[in-house]
């Protein structure tokens, strides 16, 4: 076996590192555009932490690693952690030791940048999978454990498919009645803006109110976007094709947790499916909620299946 030699990525390693992960992440193919969007793109993105194998001048393993440079809305750069959004090593080259040697080069890049903590994945904005499938990676679940990584919680993954869909009476007449006591619910307009972006990062989530403001500069329209309004103060909101322009990938959604209990997100949650449906789309998912949550409730309650488990990990450096 020829002789493995270890460095961090170089401009012309692409090819090589998309079509080693493409054999090797078989569940999460990638592009070589979205390889580039979410990674090379990435305003965070530095070659120091992209680790990489090579043997006889061919990529055989990489593990990427990365910090904050520049802070997210409301949550700054979070200076204390880094994140490894994915790692894979070829077939032939397995249980030599490259995987280890490419997080131990990847732990000692985010040391010296200050890091104390290192999760598998969970990073925003580009996160590729939640955290580490267990069921279609069992030996990157093990590696992990092996180095140090413990669980933190698991992130469910839901699909639906709107083949079949229709808004169900009840749910036509639990919108009547909020209606009734001053609810409105329509497609979002420009002077929503403002206020629903701000109410997504503030409320919920940072990464929220980046992806609906990025998502409108580029695919995502306005006609995807459903808020809810009471007497005209926001309440809510629901949206489709808000991360990579993906039209079926449902979400974010989120409501006021003064409003809970009333069945404003079930009335938003129907009335943004039942636009996918009027636009064609066939199903809906997403990667990311937690099965015993409230939203994780709902989705379960209307017919969303859970497809994937994934366990998010961390390790003290």
């Amino acid at each position: 076996m020829n002789a493995i030699t270890f460095r961090c990525y170089k401009p012309g390693d692409e090819a090589g590192i998309v079509s080693l992960w493409n054999r090797c992440l078989v569940r999460d193919p990638v592009t070589a555009l979205r390889f580039r969007k979410l990674v090379l793109l990435d305003p965070n993105f530095d070659p120091q932490g992209m680790r990489v194998a090579e043997a006889d001048g061919a990529v055989i393993g990489c593990l990427y690693a990365v910090r904050r440079l520049l802070p997210m809305h409301g949550v700054e750069l979070e200076a204390d952690r880094g994140w490894i959004p994915f790692f894979f090593v070829d077939a032939g080259y397995r249980r030599l030791g490259v995987a280890a040697r490419l997080l131990e080069d990847a732990q000692a890049f985010l040391r010296e940048a200050g890091r104390d903590k290192l999760l598998f994945s969970g990073y925003a904005p580009n996160y590729i999978v939640p955290g580490i499938d267990m069921k279609a990676y069992s030996s990157g679940a093990e590696f992990l454990q092996r180095s140090g990584f413990n669980k933190l919680y698991t992130a469910v993954a839901m699909d639906y498919s709107l083949v079949e869909f229709e808004v169900p009476d009840d749910v036509q007449q639990l919108k009547r009645e909020r209606e009734r006591e001053g609810y409105t619910f329509r497609m979002a307009a420009d002077s929503d803006l403002y206020e629903l972006i701000r109410f997504a990062t503030e409320s919920f989530n940072p990464d929220w109110g980046r992806a609906i403001r990025e998502g409108l500069q580029q695919q995502l329209t306005l006609q995807q976007i459903i808020v809810a309004r009471h007497h005209g103060e926001l309440v809510g909101f629901c949206l489709h094709g808000g991360y990579e322009g993906v039209r079926e990938r449902f979400g974010p959604f989120g409501v006021d947790p003064r409003e809970r209990g009333k069945g404003i997100g079930k009335i938003l949650l129907y009335d943004c499916l039942q636009l996918m449906r009027a636009q064609g789309l066939h199903g809906a998912w997403f990667l990311w909620t937690g099965e015993k949550t409230a939203a994780g409730q709902l989705y379960v309650k209307l017919g969303f299946e859970i497809t994937r488990r994934f366990d998010v990990m961390v390790k003290a450096l």
